[in-house]
């Protein structure tokens, strides 16, 4: 690599992270749960594309969000965490209802950090 891309690149990353300084935690936090949800939601079939669901790849997925969504609710206050909870609960009863092989109570995606979801 000449010296000239290494300071473009380093000049690109320097300016990425300036840029993502000034971006809030909570702005952060959502944009990450929307994009596990958006994922998940793929994963479990419910996408436009008609990519058929993966189960698997789903769970952790929506694990993941469970585990973000329950340790940051304190942190981003109700207004912010309440539509993220919905959302997951939304989840949750997909892979449920796609699932051929049904979970027990509290051992769904998520449900260790969220509790049984109905």
């Amino acid at each position: 690599m000449s010296e000239s891309q290494e300071s473009f690149s380093f000049t690109d990353v320097s300016g990425e992270i300036r840029d993502i300084a000034e971006v809030p935690a909570v702005e952060i936090i959502n944009t990450t749960a929307v994009h596990l949800m958006s994922a998940a939601a793929v994963q479990v079939g419910l996408g436009e594309d008609g990519h058929p669901a993966d189960l698997d790849e789903a769970r952790k997925l929506i694990t993941a969000l469970a585990g973000l969504v329950t340790a940051a609710a304190a942190e981003v206050g109700d207004h912010h965490a309440r539509p993220l909870r919905d959302g997951l609960r939304a989840l949750q009863l997909a892979f449920r209802e796609a699932s051929v092989i049904k979970d027990a109570p509290g051992a769904g995606p998520g449900e260790k950090y969220t509790g049984p979801v109905n």
